[in-house]
């Protein structure tokens, strides 16, 4: 499988390192990128097939994956689509619609629309996926593949729930890295020192993330097995409660699928 990437970015530099590390052959992959310092790290750093511009060489490929900023993806496409036959093309870029992309594209709908997150610029990212009826199970495969270079997948049936995916899992991340910022100040106002505040809140986090991970049980029932009424856990889950916390989170994450859908419809304008 040959796999050209338009635009060098941080998301693109995460899958092509992932895909490398799990044995990718570097030659398969080839990256379009208009900043000459980024096409060199990537070829130095890689040993990647890098192009300054959208010759037709470039996307001699089996997938495309279009790693630019939503904002230019109308304008980078627009060089791609007389070079269109066969290919897959995946889009990484948040709240852009199929039908909006495919237009931009010439009609090509071998599409994939994909929703990575922050994490899987270690490896431990989760991407919803979702595509085209035209995409065949080799294509979404292929789709697949590139993606699970960077952590797990979840395939999506109906578009219209990738700007939840956006809200839940895209940016999901900010809402850890909230409680982990919460946990650590009242560490500090109780009296340790911000390395040590630092060191509890994110142990604890990663850990209980692990054990809800490895447990066949919801959140829920593990959350309450730690809750004896009456003490200290249960102490702070009431005041919390008082505060909203809960509630909190999920009306903020009800407000970015909105935000969401609202920059799909603006985003996706000619």
């Amino acid at each position: 499988m040959k796999i050209t990437f338009l635009g060098g970015g941080n998301m693109a530099n995460a899958l092509i390192g992932g895909l490398v590390n799990k044995g990718f052959a570097a030659g398969d992959i080839a990256v379009v990128e208009l900043n000459a310092e980024n096409r060199g790290k990537l070829a130095a750093d890689y040993g990647v097939r890098t192009h300054a511009g959208a010759e037709a060489a470039a996307w001699a490929a089996d997938v495309i994956v279009l790693a630019v900023k939503p904002q230019q993806m109308k304008e980078a496409c627009a060089p791609i689509a007389a070079h269109l036959d066969r290919q897959i093309v995946v889009s990484i870029a948040a709240g852009l619609r199929l039908e909006d992309l495919s237009r931009w594209l010439g009609g090509h709908r071998l599409l994939v629309r994909t929703m990575p997150n922050t994490p899987a610029l270690i490896g431990a990212g989760v991407t919803g996926l979702h595509a085209l009826p035209e995409v065949d199970a080799s294509g979404r495969a292929n789709a697949e593949r590139v993606l699970q270079a960077v952590g797990s997948t979840v395939w999506i049936d109906q578009e219209a729930q990738m700007d939840a995916v956006t809200a839940v899992s895209g940016s999901g991340p900010a809402y850890v890295f909230l409680f982990i910022e919460a946990l650590q100040q009242a560490g500090e106002e109780l009296g340790f020192t911000p390395e040590q505040a630092r060191q509890l809140a994110i142990e604890t986090t990663l850990g209980a993330a692990k054990l809800a991970a490895n447990s066949p049980e919801p959140a829920s029932v593990l959350r309450e097995r730690v809750t004896s009424k009456g003490g200290t856990t249960f102490a702070a889950l009431e005041k919390m409660g008082e505060c909203g916390v809960k509630a909190g989170i999920v009306a903020g994450v009800k407000a970015a699928d909105a935000r969401g859908r609202e920059l799909g419809e603006q985003l996706g304008k000619d």
